[in-house]
């Protein structure tokens, strides 16, 4: 049910700049591919703030509507809990080779007041 971001590079295109503009080898460690993934996260928002900009003259709801299904919102915990729970209910505990369903529904209950 997690959903990695689309704009992630891969940590081959990753190695390749940091070879490229830095001339070594990246580490284990997450920082390099987080700080790739910022970066283009941060470029690919330029580019669809301009086009929902250049949209809107014409028709405002044209940017909106470009935003909206380019950067659709993830959904809630609680929404991932009714999910998960739909998924439960529907008799797909016992094929299930995860317990992220009731991980989701465990994390949304500890949030509710007693």
């Amino acid at each position: 049910m997690t959903q990695e971001n689309p704009i992630t590079p891969s940590t081959e295109l990753v190695q390749q700049w940091v070879d490229t503009y830095f001339g070594g080898k990246i580490s284990q460690s997450n920082f390099h591919l987080d700080l790739a993934t910022r970066a283009a996260q941060w470029g690919a928002d330029q580019e669809l703030k301009a086009c929902c900009d250049w949209l809107s003259v014409p028709c405002p709801s044209y940017g909106r509507e470009l935003r909206n299904a380019r950067r659709p919102k993830p959904p809630s915990l609680k929404e991932q809990a009714l999910q998960a729970l739909s998924h439960l209910l529907d008799g797909a505990a016992h094929s299930m080779d995860t317990t992220e369903p009731a991980d989701y529904i465990r994390r949304a209950l500890e949030q509710l007041d007693d």
